[in-house]
């Protein structure tokens, strides 16, 4: 399957106009992740590097057919002297299928702090996905190979008072990436559209149900590698009307807190017929 780099490559069609590549997939829909990806970069090639990417606010407004290219229209909505602002809008067969705004800082200094990290089994002690999955699920993680996932088992995984539905997965890019950090910050918003509505389904597991990304929401806190292993802390306050929503802390293995997501996602129950 695709590797990060095919999956994020993009065309400059013109100074704001864009098209992604076509990568080899067994999905029905394109992976959101990769339309989320994909239009973060588009984004990111119309401001100054002097400006990183501290948040992204994004639609899955229709399903992407993965056998087509998705052009990615950028508009440059505010360029100040601390933030920019970019719209984007991903386009296949004349209709929107996405669309996110992204926000850019240079940085600037002030007070700090974060929550600390929780106590998890470490990645090492825990098997590789690959080697644990039934066939079907190991069939559907090839889309992903390129990835080490290891997710922590729910006995394991820590206990909140109050949390009703968590999981807790471990996750790296199994290849080296180049050290670019806002080639890493667009992987991590490919990767982060996995698992995380999995995080619904942990208190019914037995369920079975329609899945969809509807939004996205991520903010990027400090430096990371997406090459080095990073713990994805993932809880669901509510499930209601066949919507969930899910939220999720990112941390590197020394404690750094460095991304935090939201995603509200479609888990319609699964009509027999």
């Amino acid at each position: 399957m695709a590797t990060i780099e095919e999956a994020l490559e993009i065309e400059r069609l013109e100074r704001d106009i864009f098209r992604g590549a076509i990568t080899e997939s067994q999905l029905p829909r394109t992976f959101g992740g990769q339309v989320a990806g994909q239009a973060l970069v588009s984004a990111v090639r119309t401001v100054d590097p002097a400006y990183r990417v501290h948040s992204l606010h994004g639609y899955f407004l229709r399903p992407g057919n993965p056998l087509a290219r998705t052009v990615y229209q950028v508009e440059r909505i505010r360029d100040g002297r601390s933030f920019c602002t970019r719209r984007v809008t991903g386009i296949q067969d004349g209709q929107a299928i996405f669309m996110m705004s992204a926000s850019f800082h240079h940085g600037d200094q002030g007070p700090e702090h974060q929550d600390v990290m929780p106590t998890v089994e470490p990645p090492d002690h825990l098997p590789d996905a690959s080697t644990t999955l039934s066939p079907e699920r190991l069939w559907a993680m090839r889309e992903w190979e390129h990835w080490d996932i290891r997710h922590v088992p729910p006995g394991q995984a820590t206990q909140r008072e109050g949390v009703v539905s968590a999981q807790q997965v471990w996750f790296r890019y199994r290849h080296p990436l180049p050290d670019d950090h806002l080639f890493h910050v667009c992987t991590l918003a490919y990767m982060s559209d996995m698992t995380l509505l999995g995080s619904s389904k942990a208190i019914h597991p037995d369920t079975p149900t329609q899945d969809a990304s509807l939004d996205h929401a991520m903010w990027f806190l400090r430096p990371f590698r997406a090459d080095e292993w990073l713990l994805y802390d993932q809880s669901s306050p509510s499930a209601q009307a066949g919507r969930a929503l899910t939220e999720g802390k990112i941390w590197d293995r020394a404690g750094n807190l460095v991304a935090m997501v939201m995603q509200e996602g479609l888990i319609r129950t699964l009509r027999r017929d």
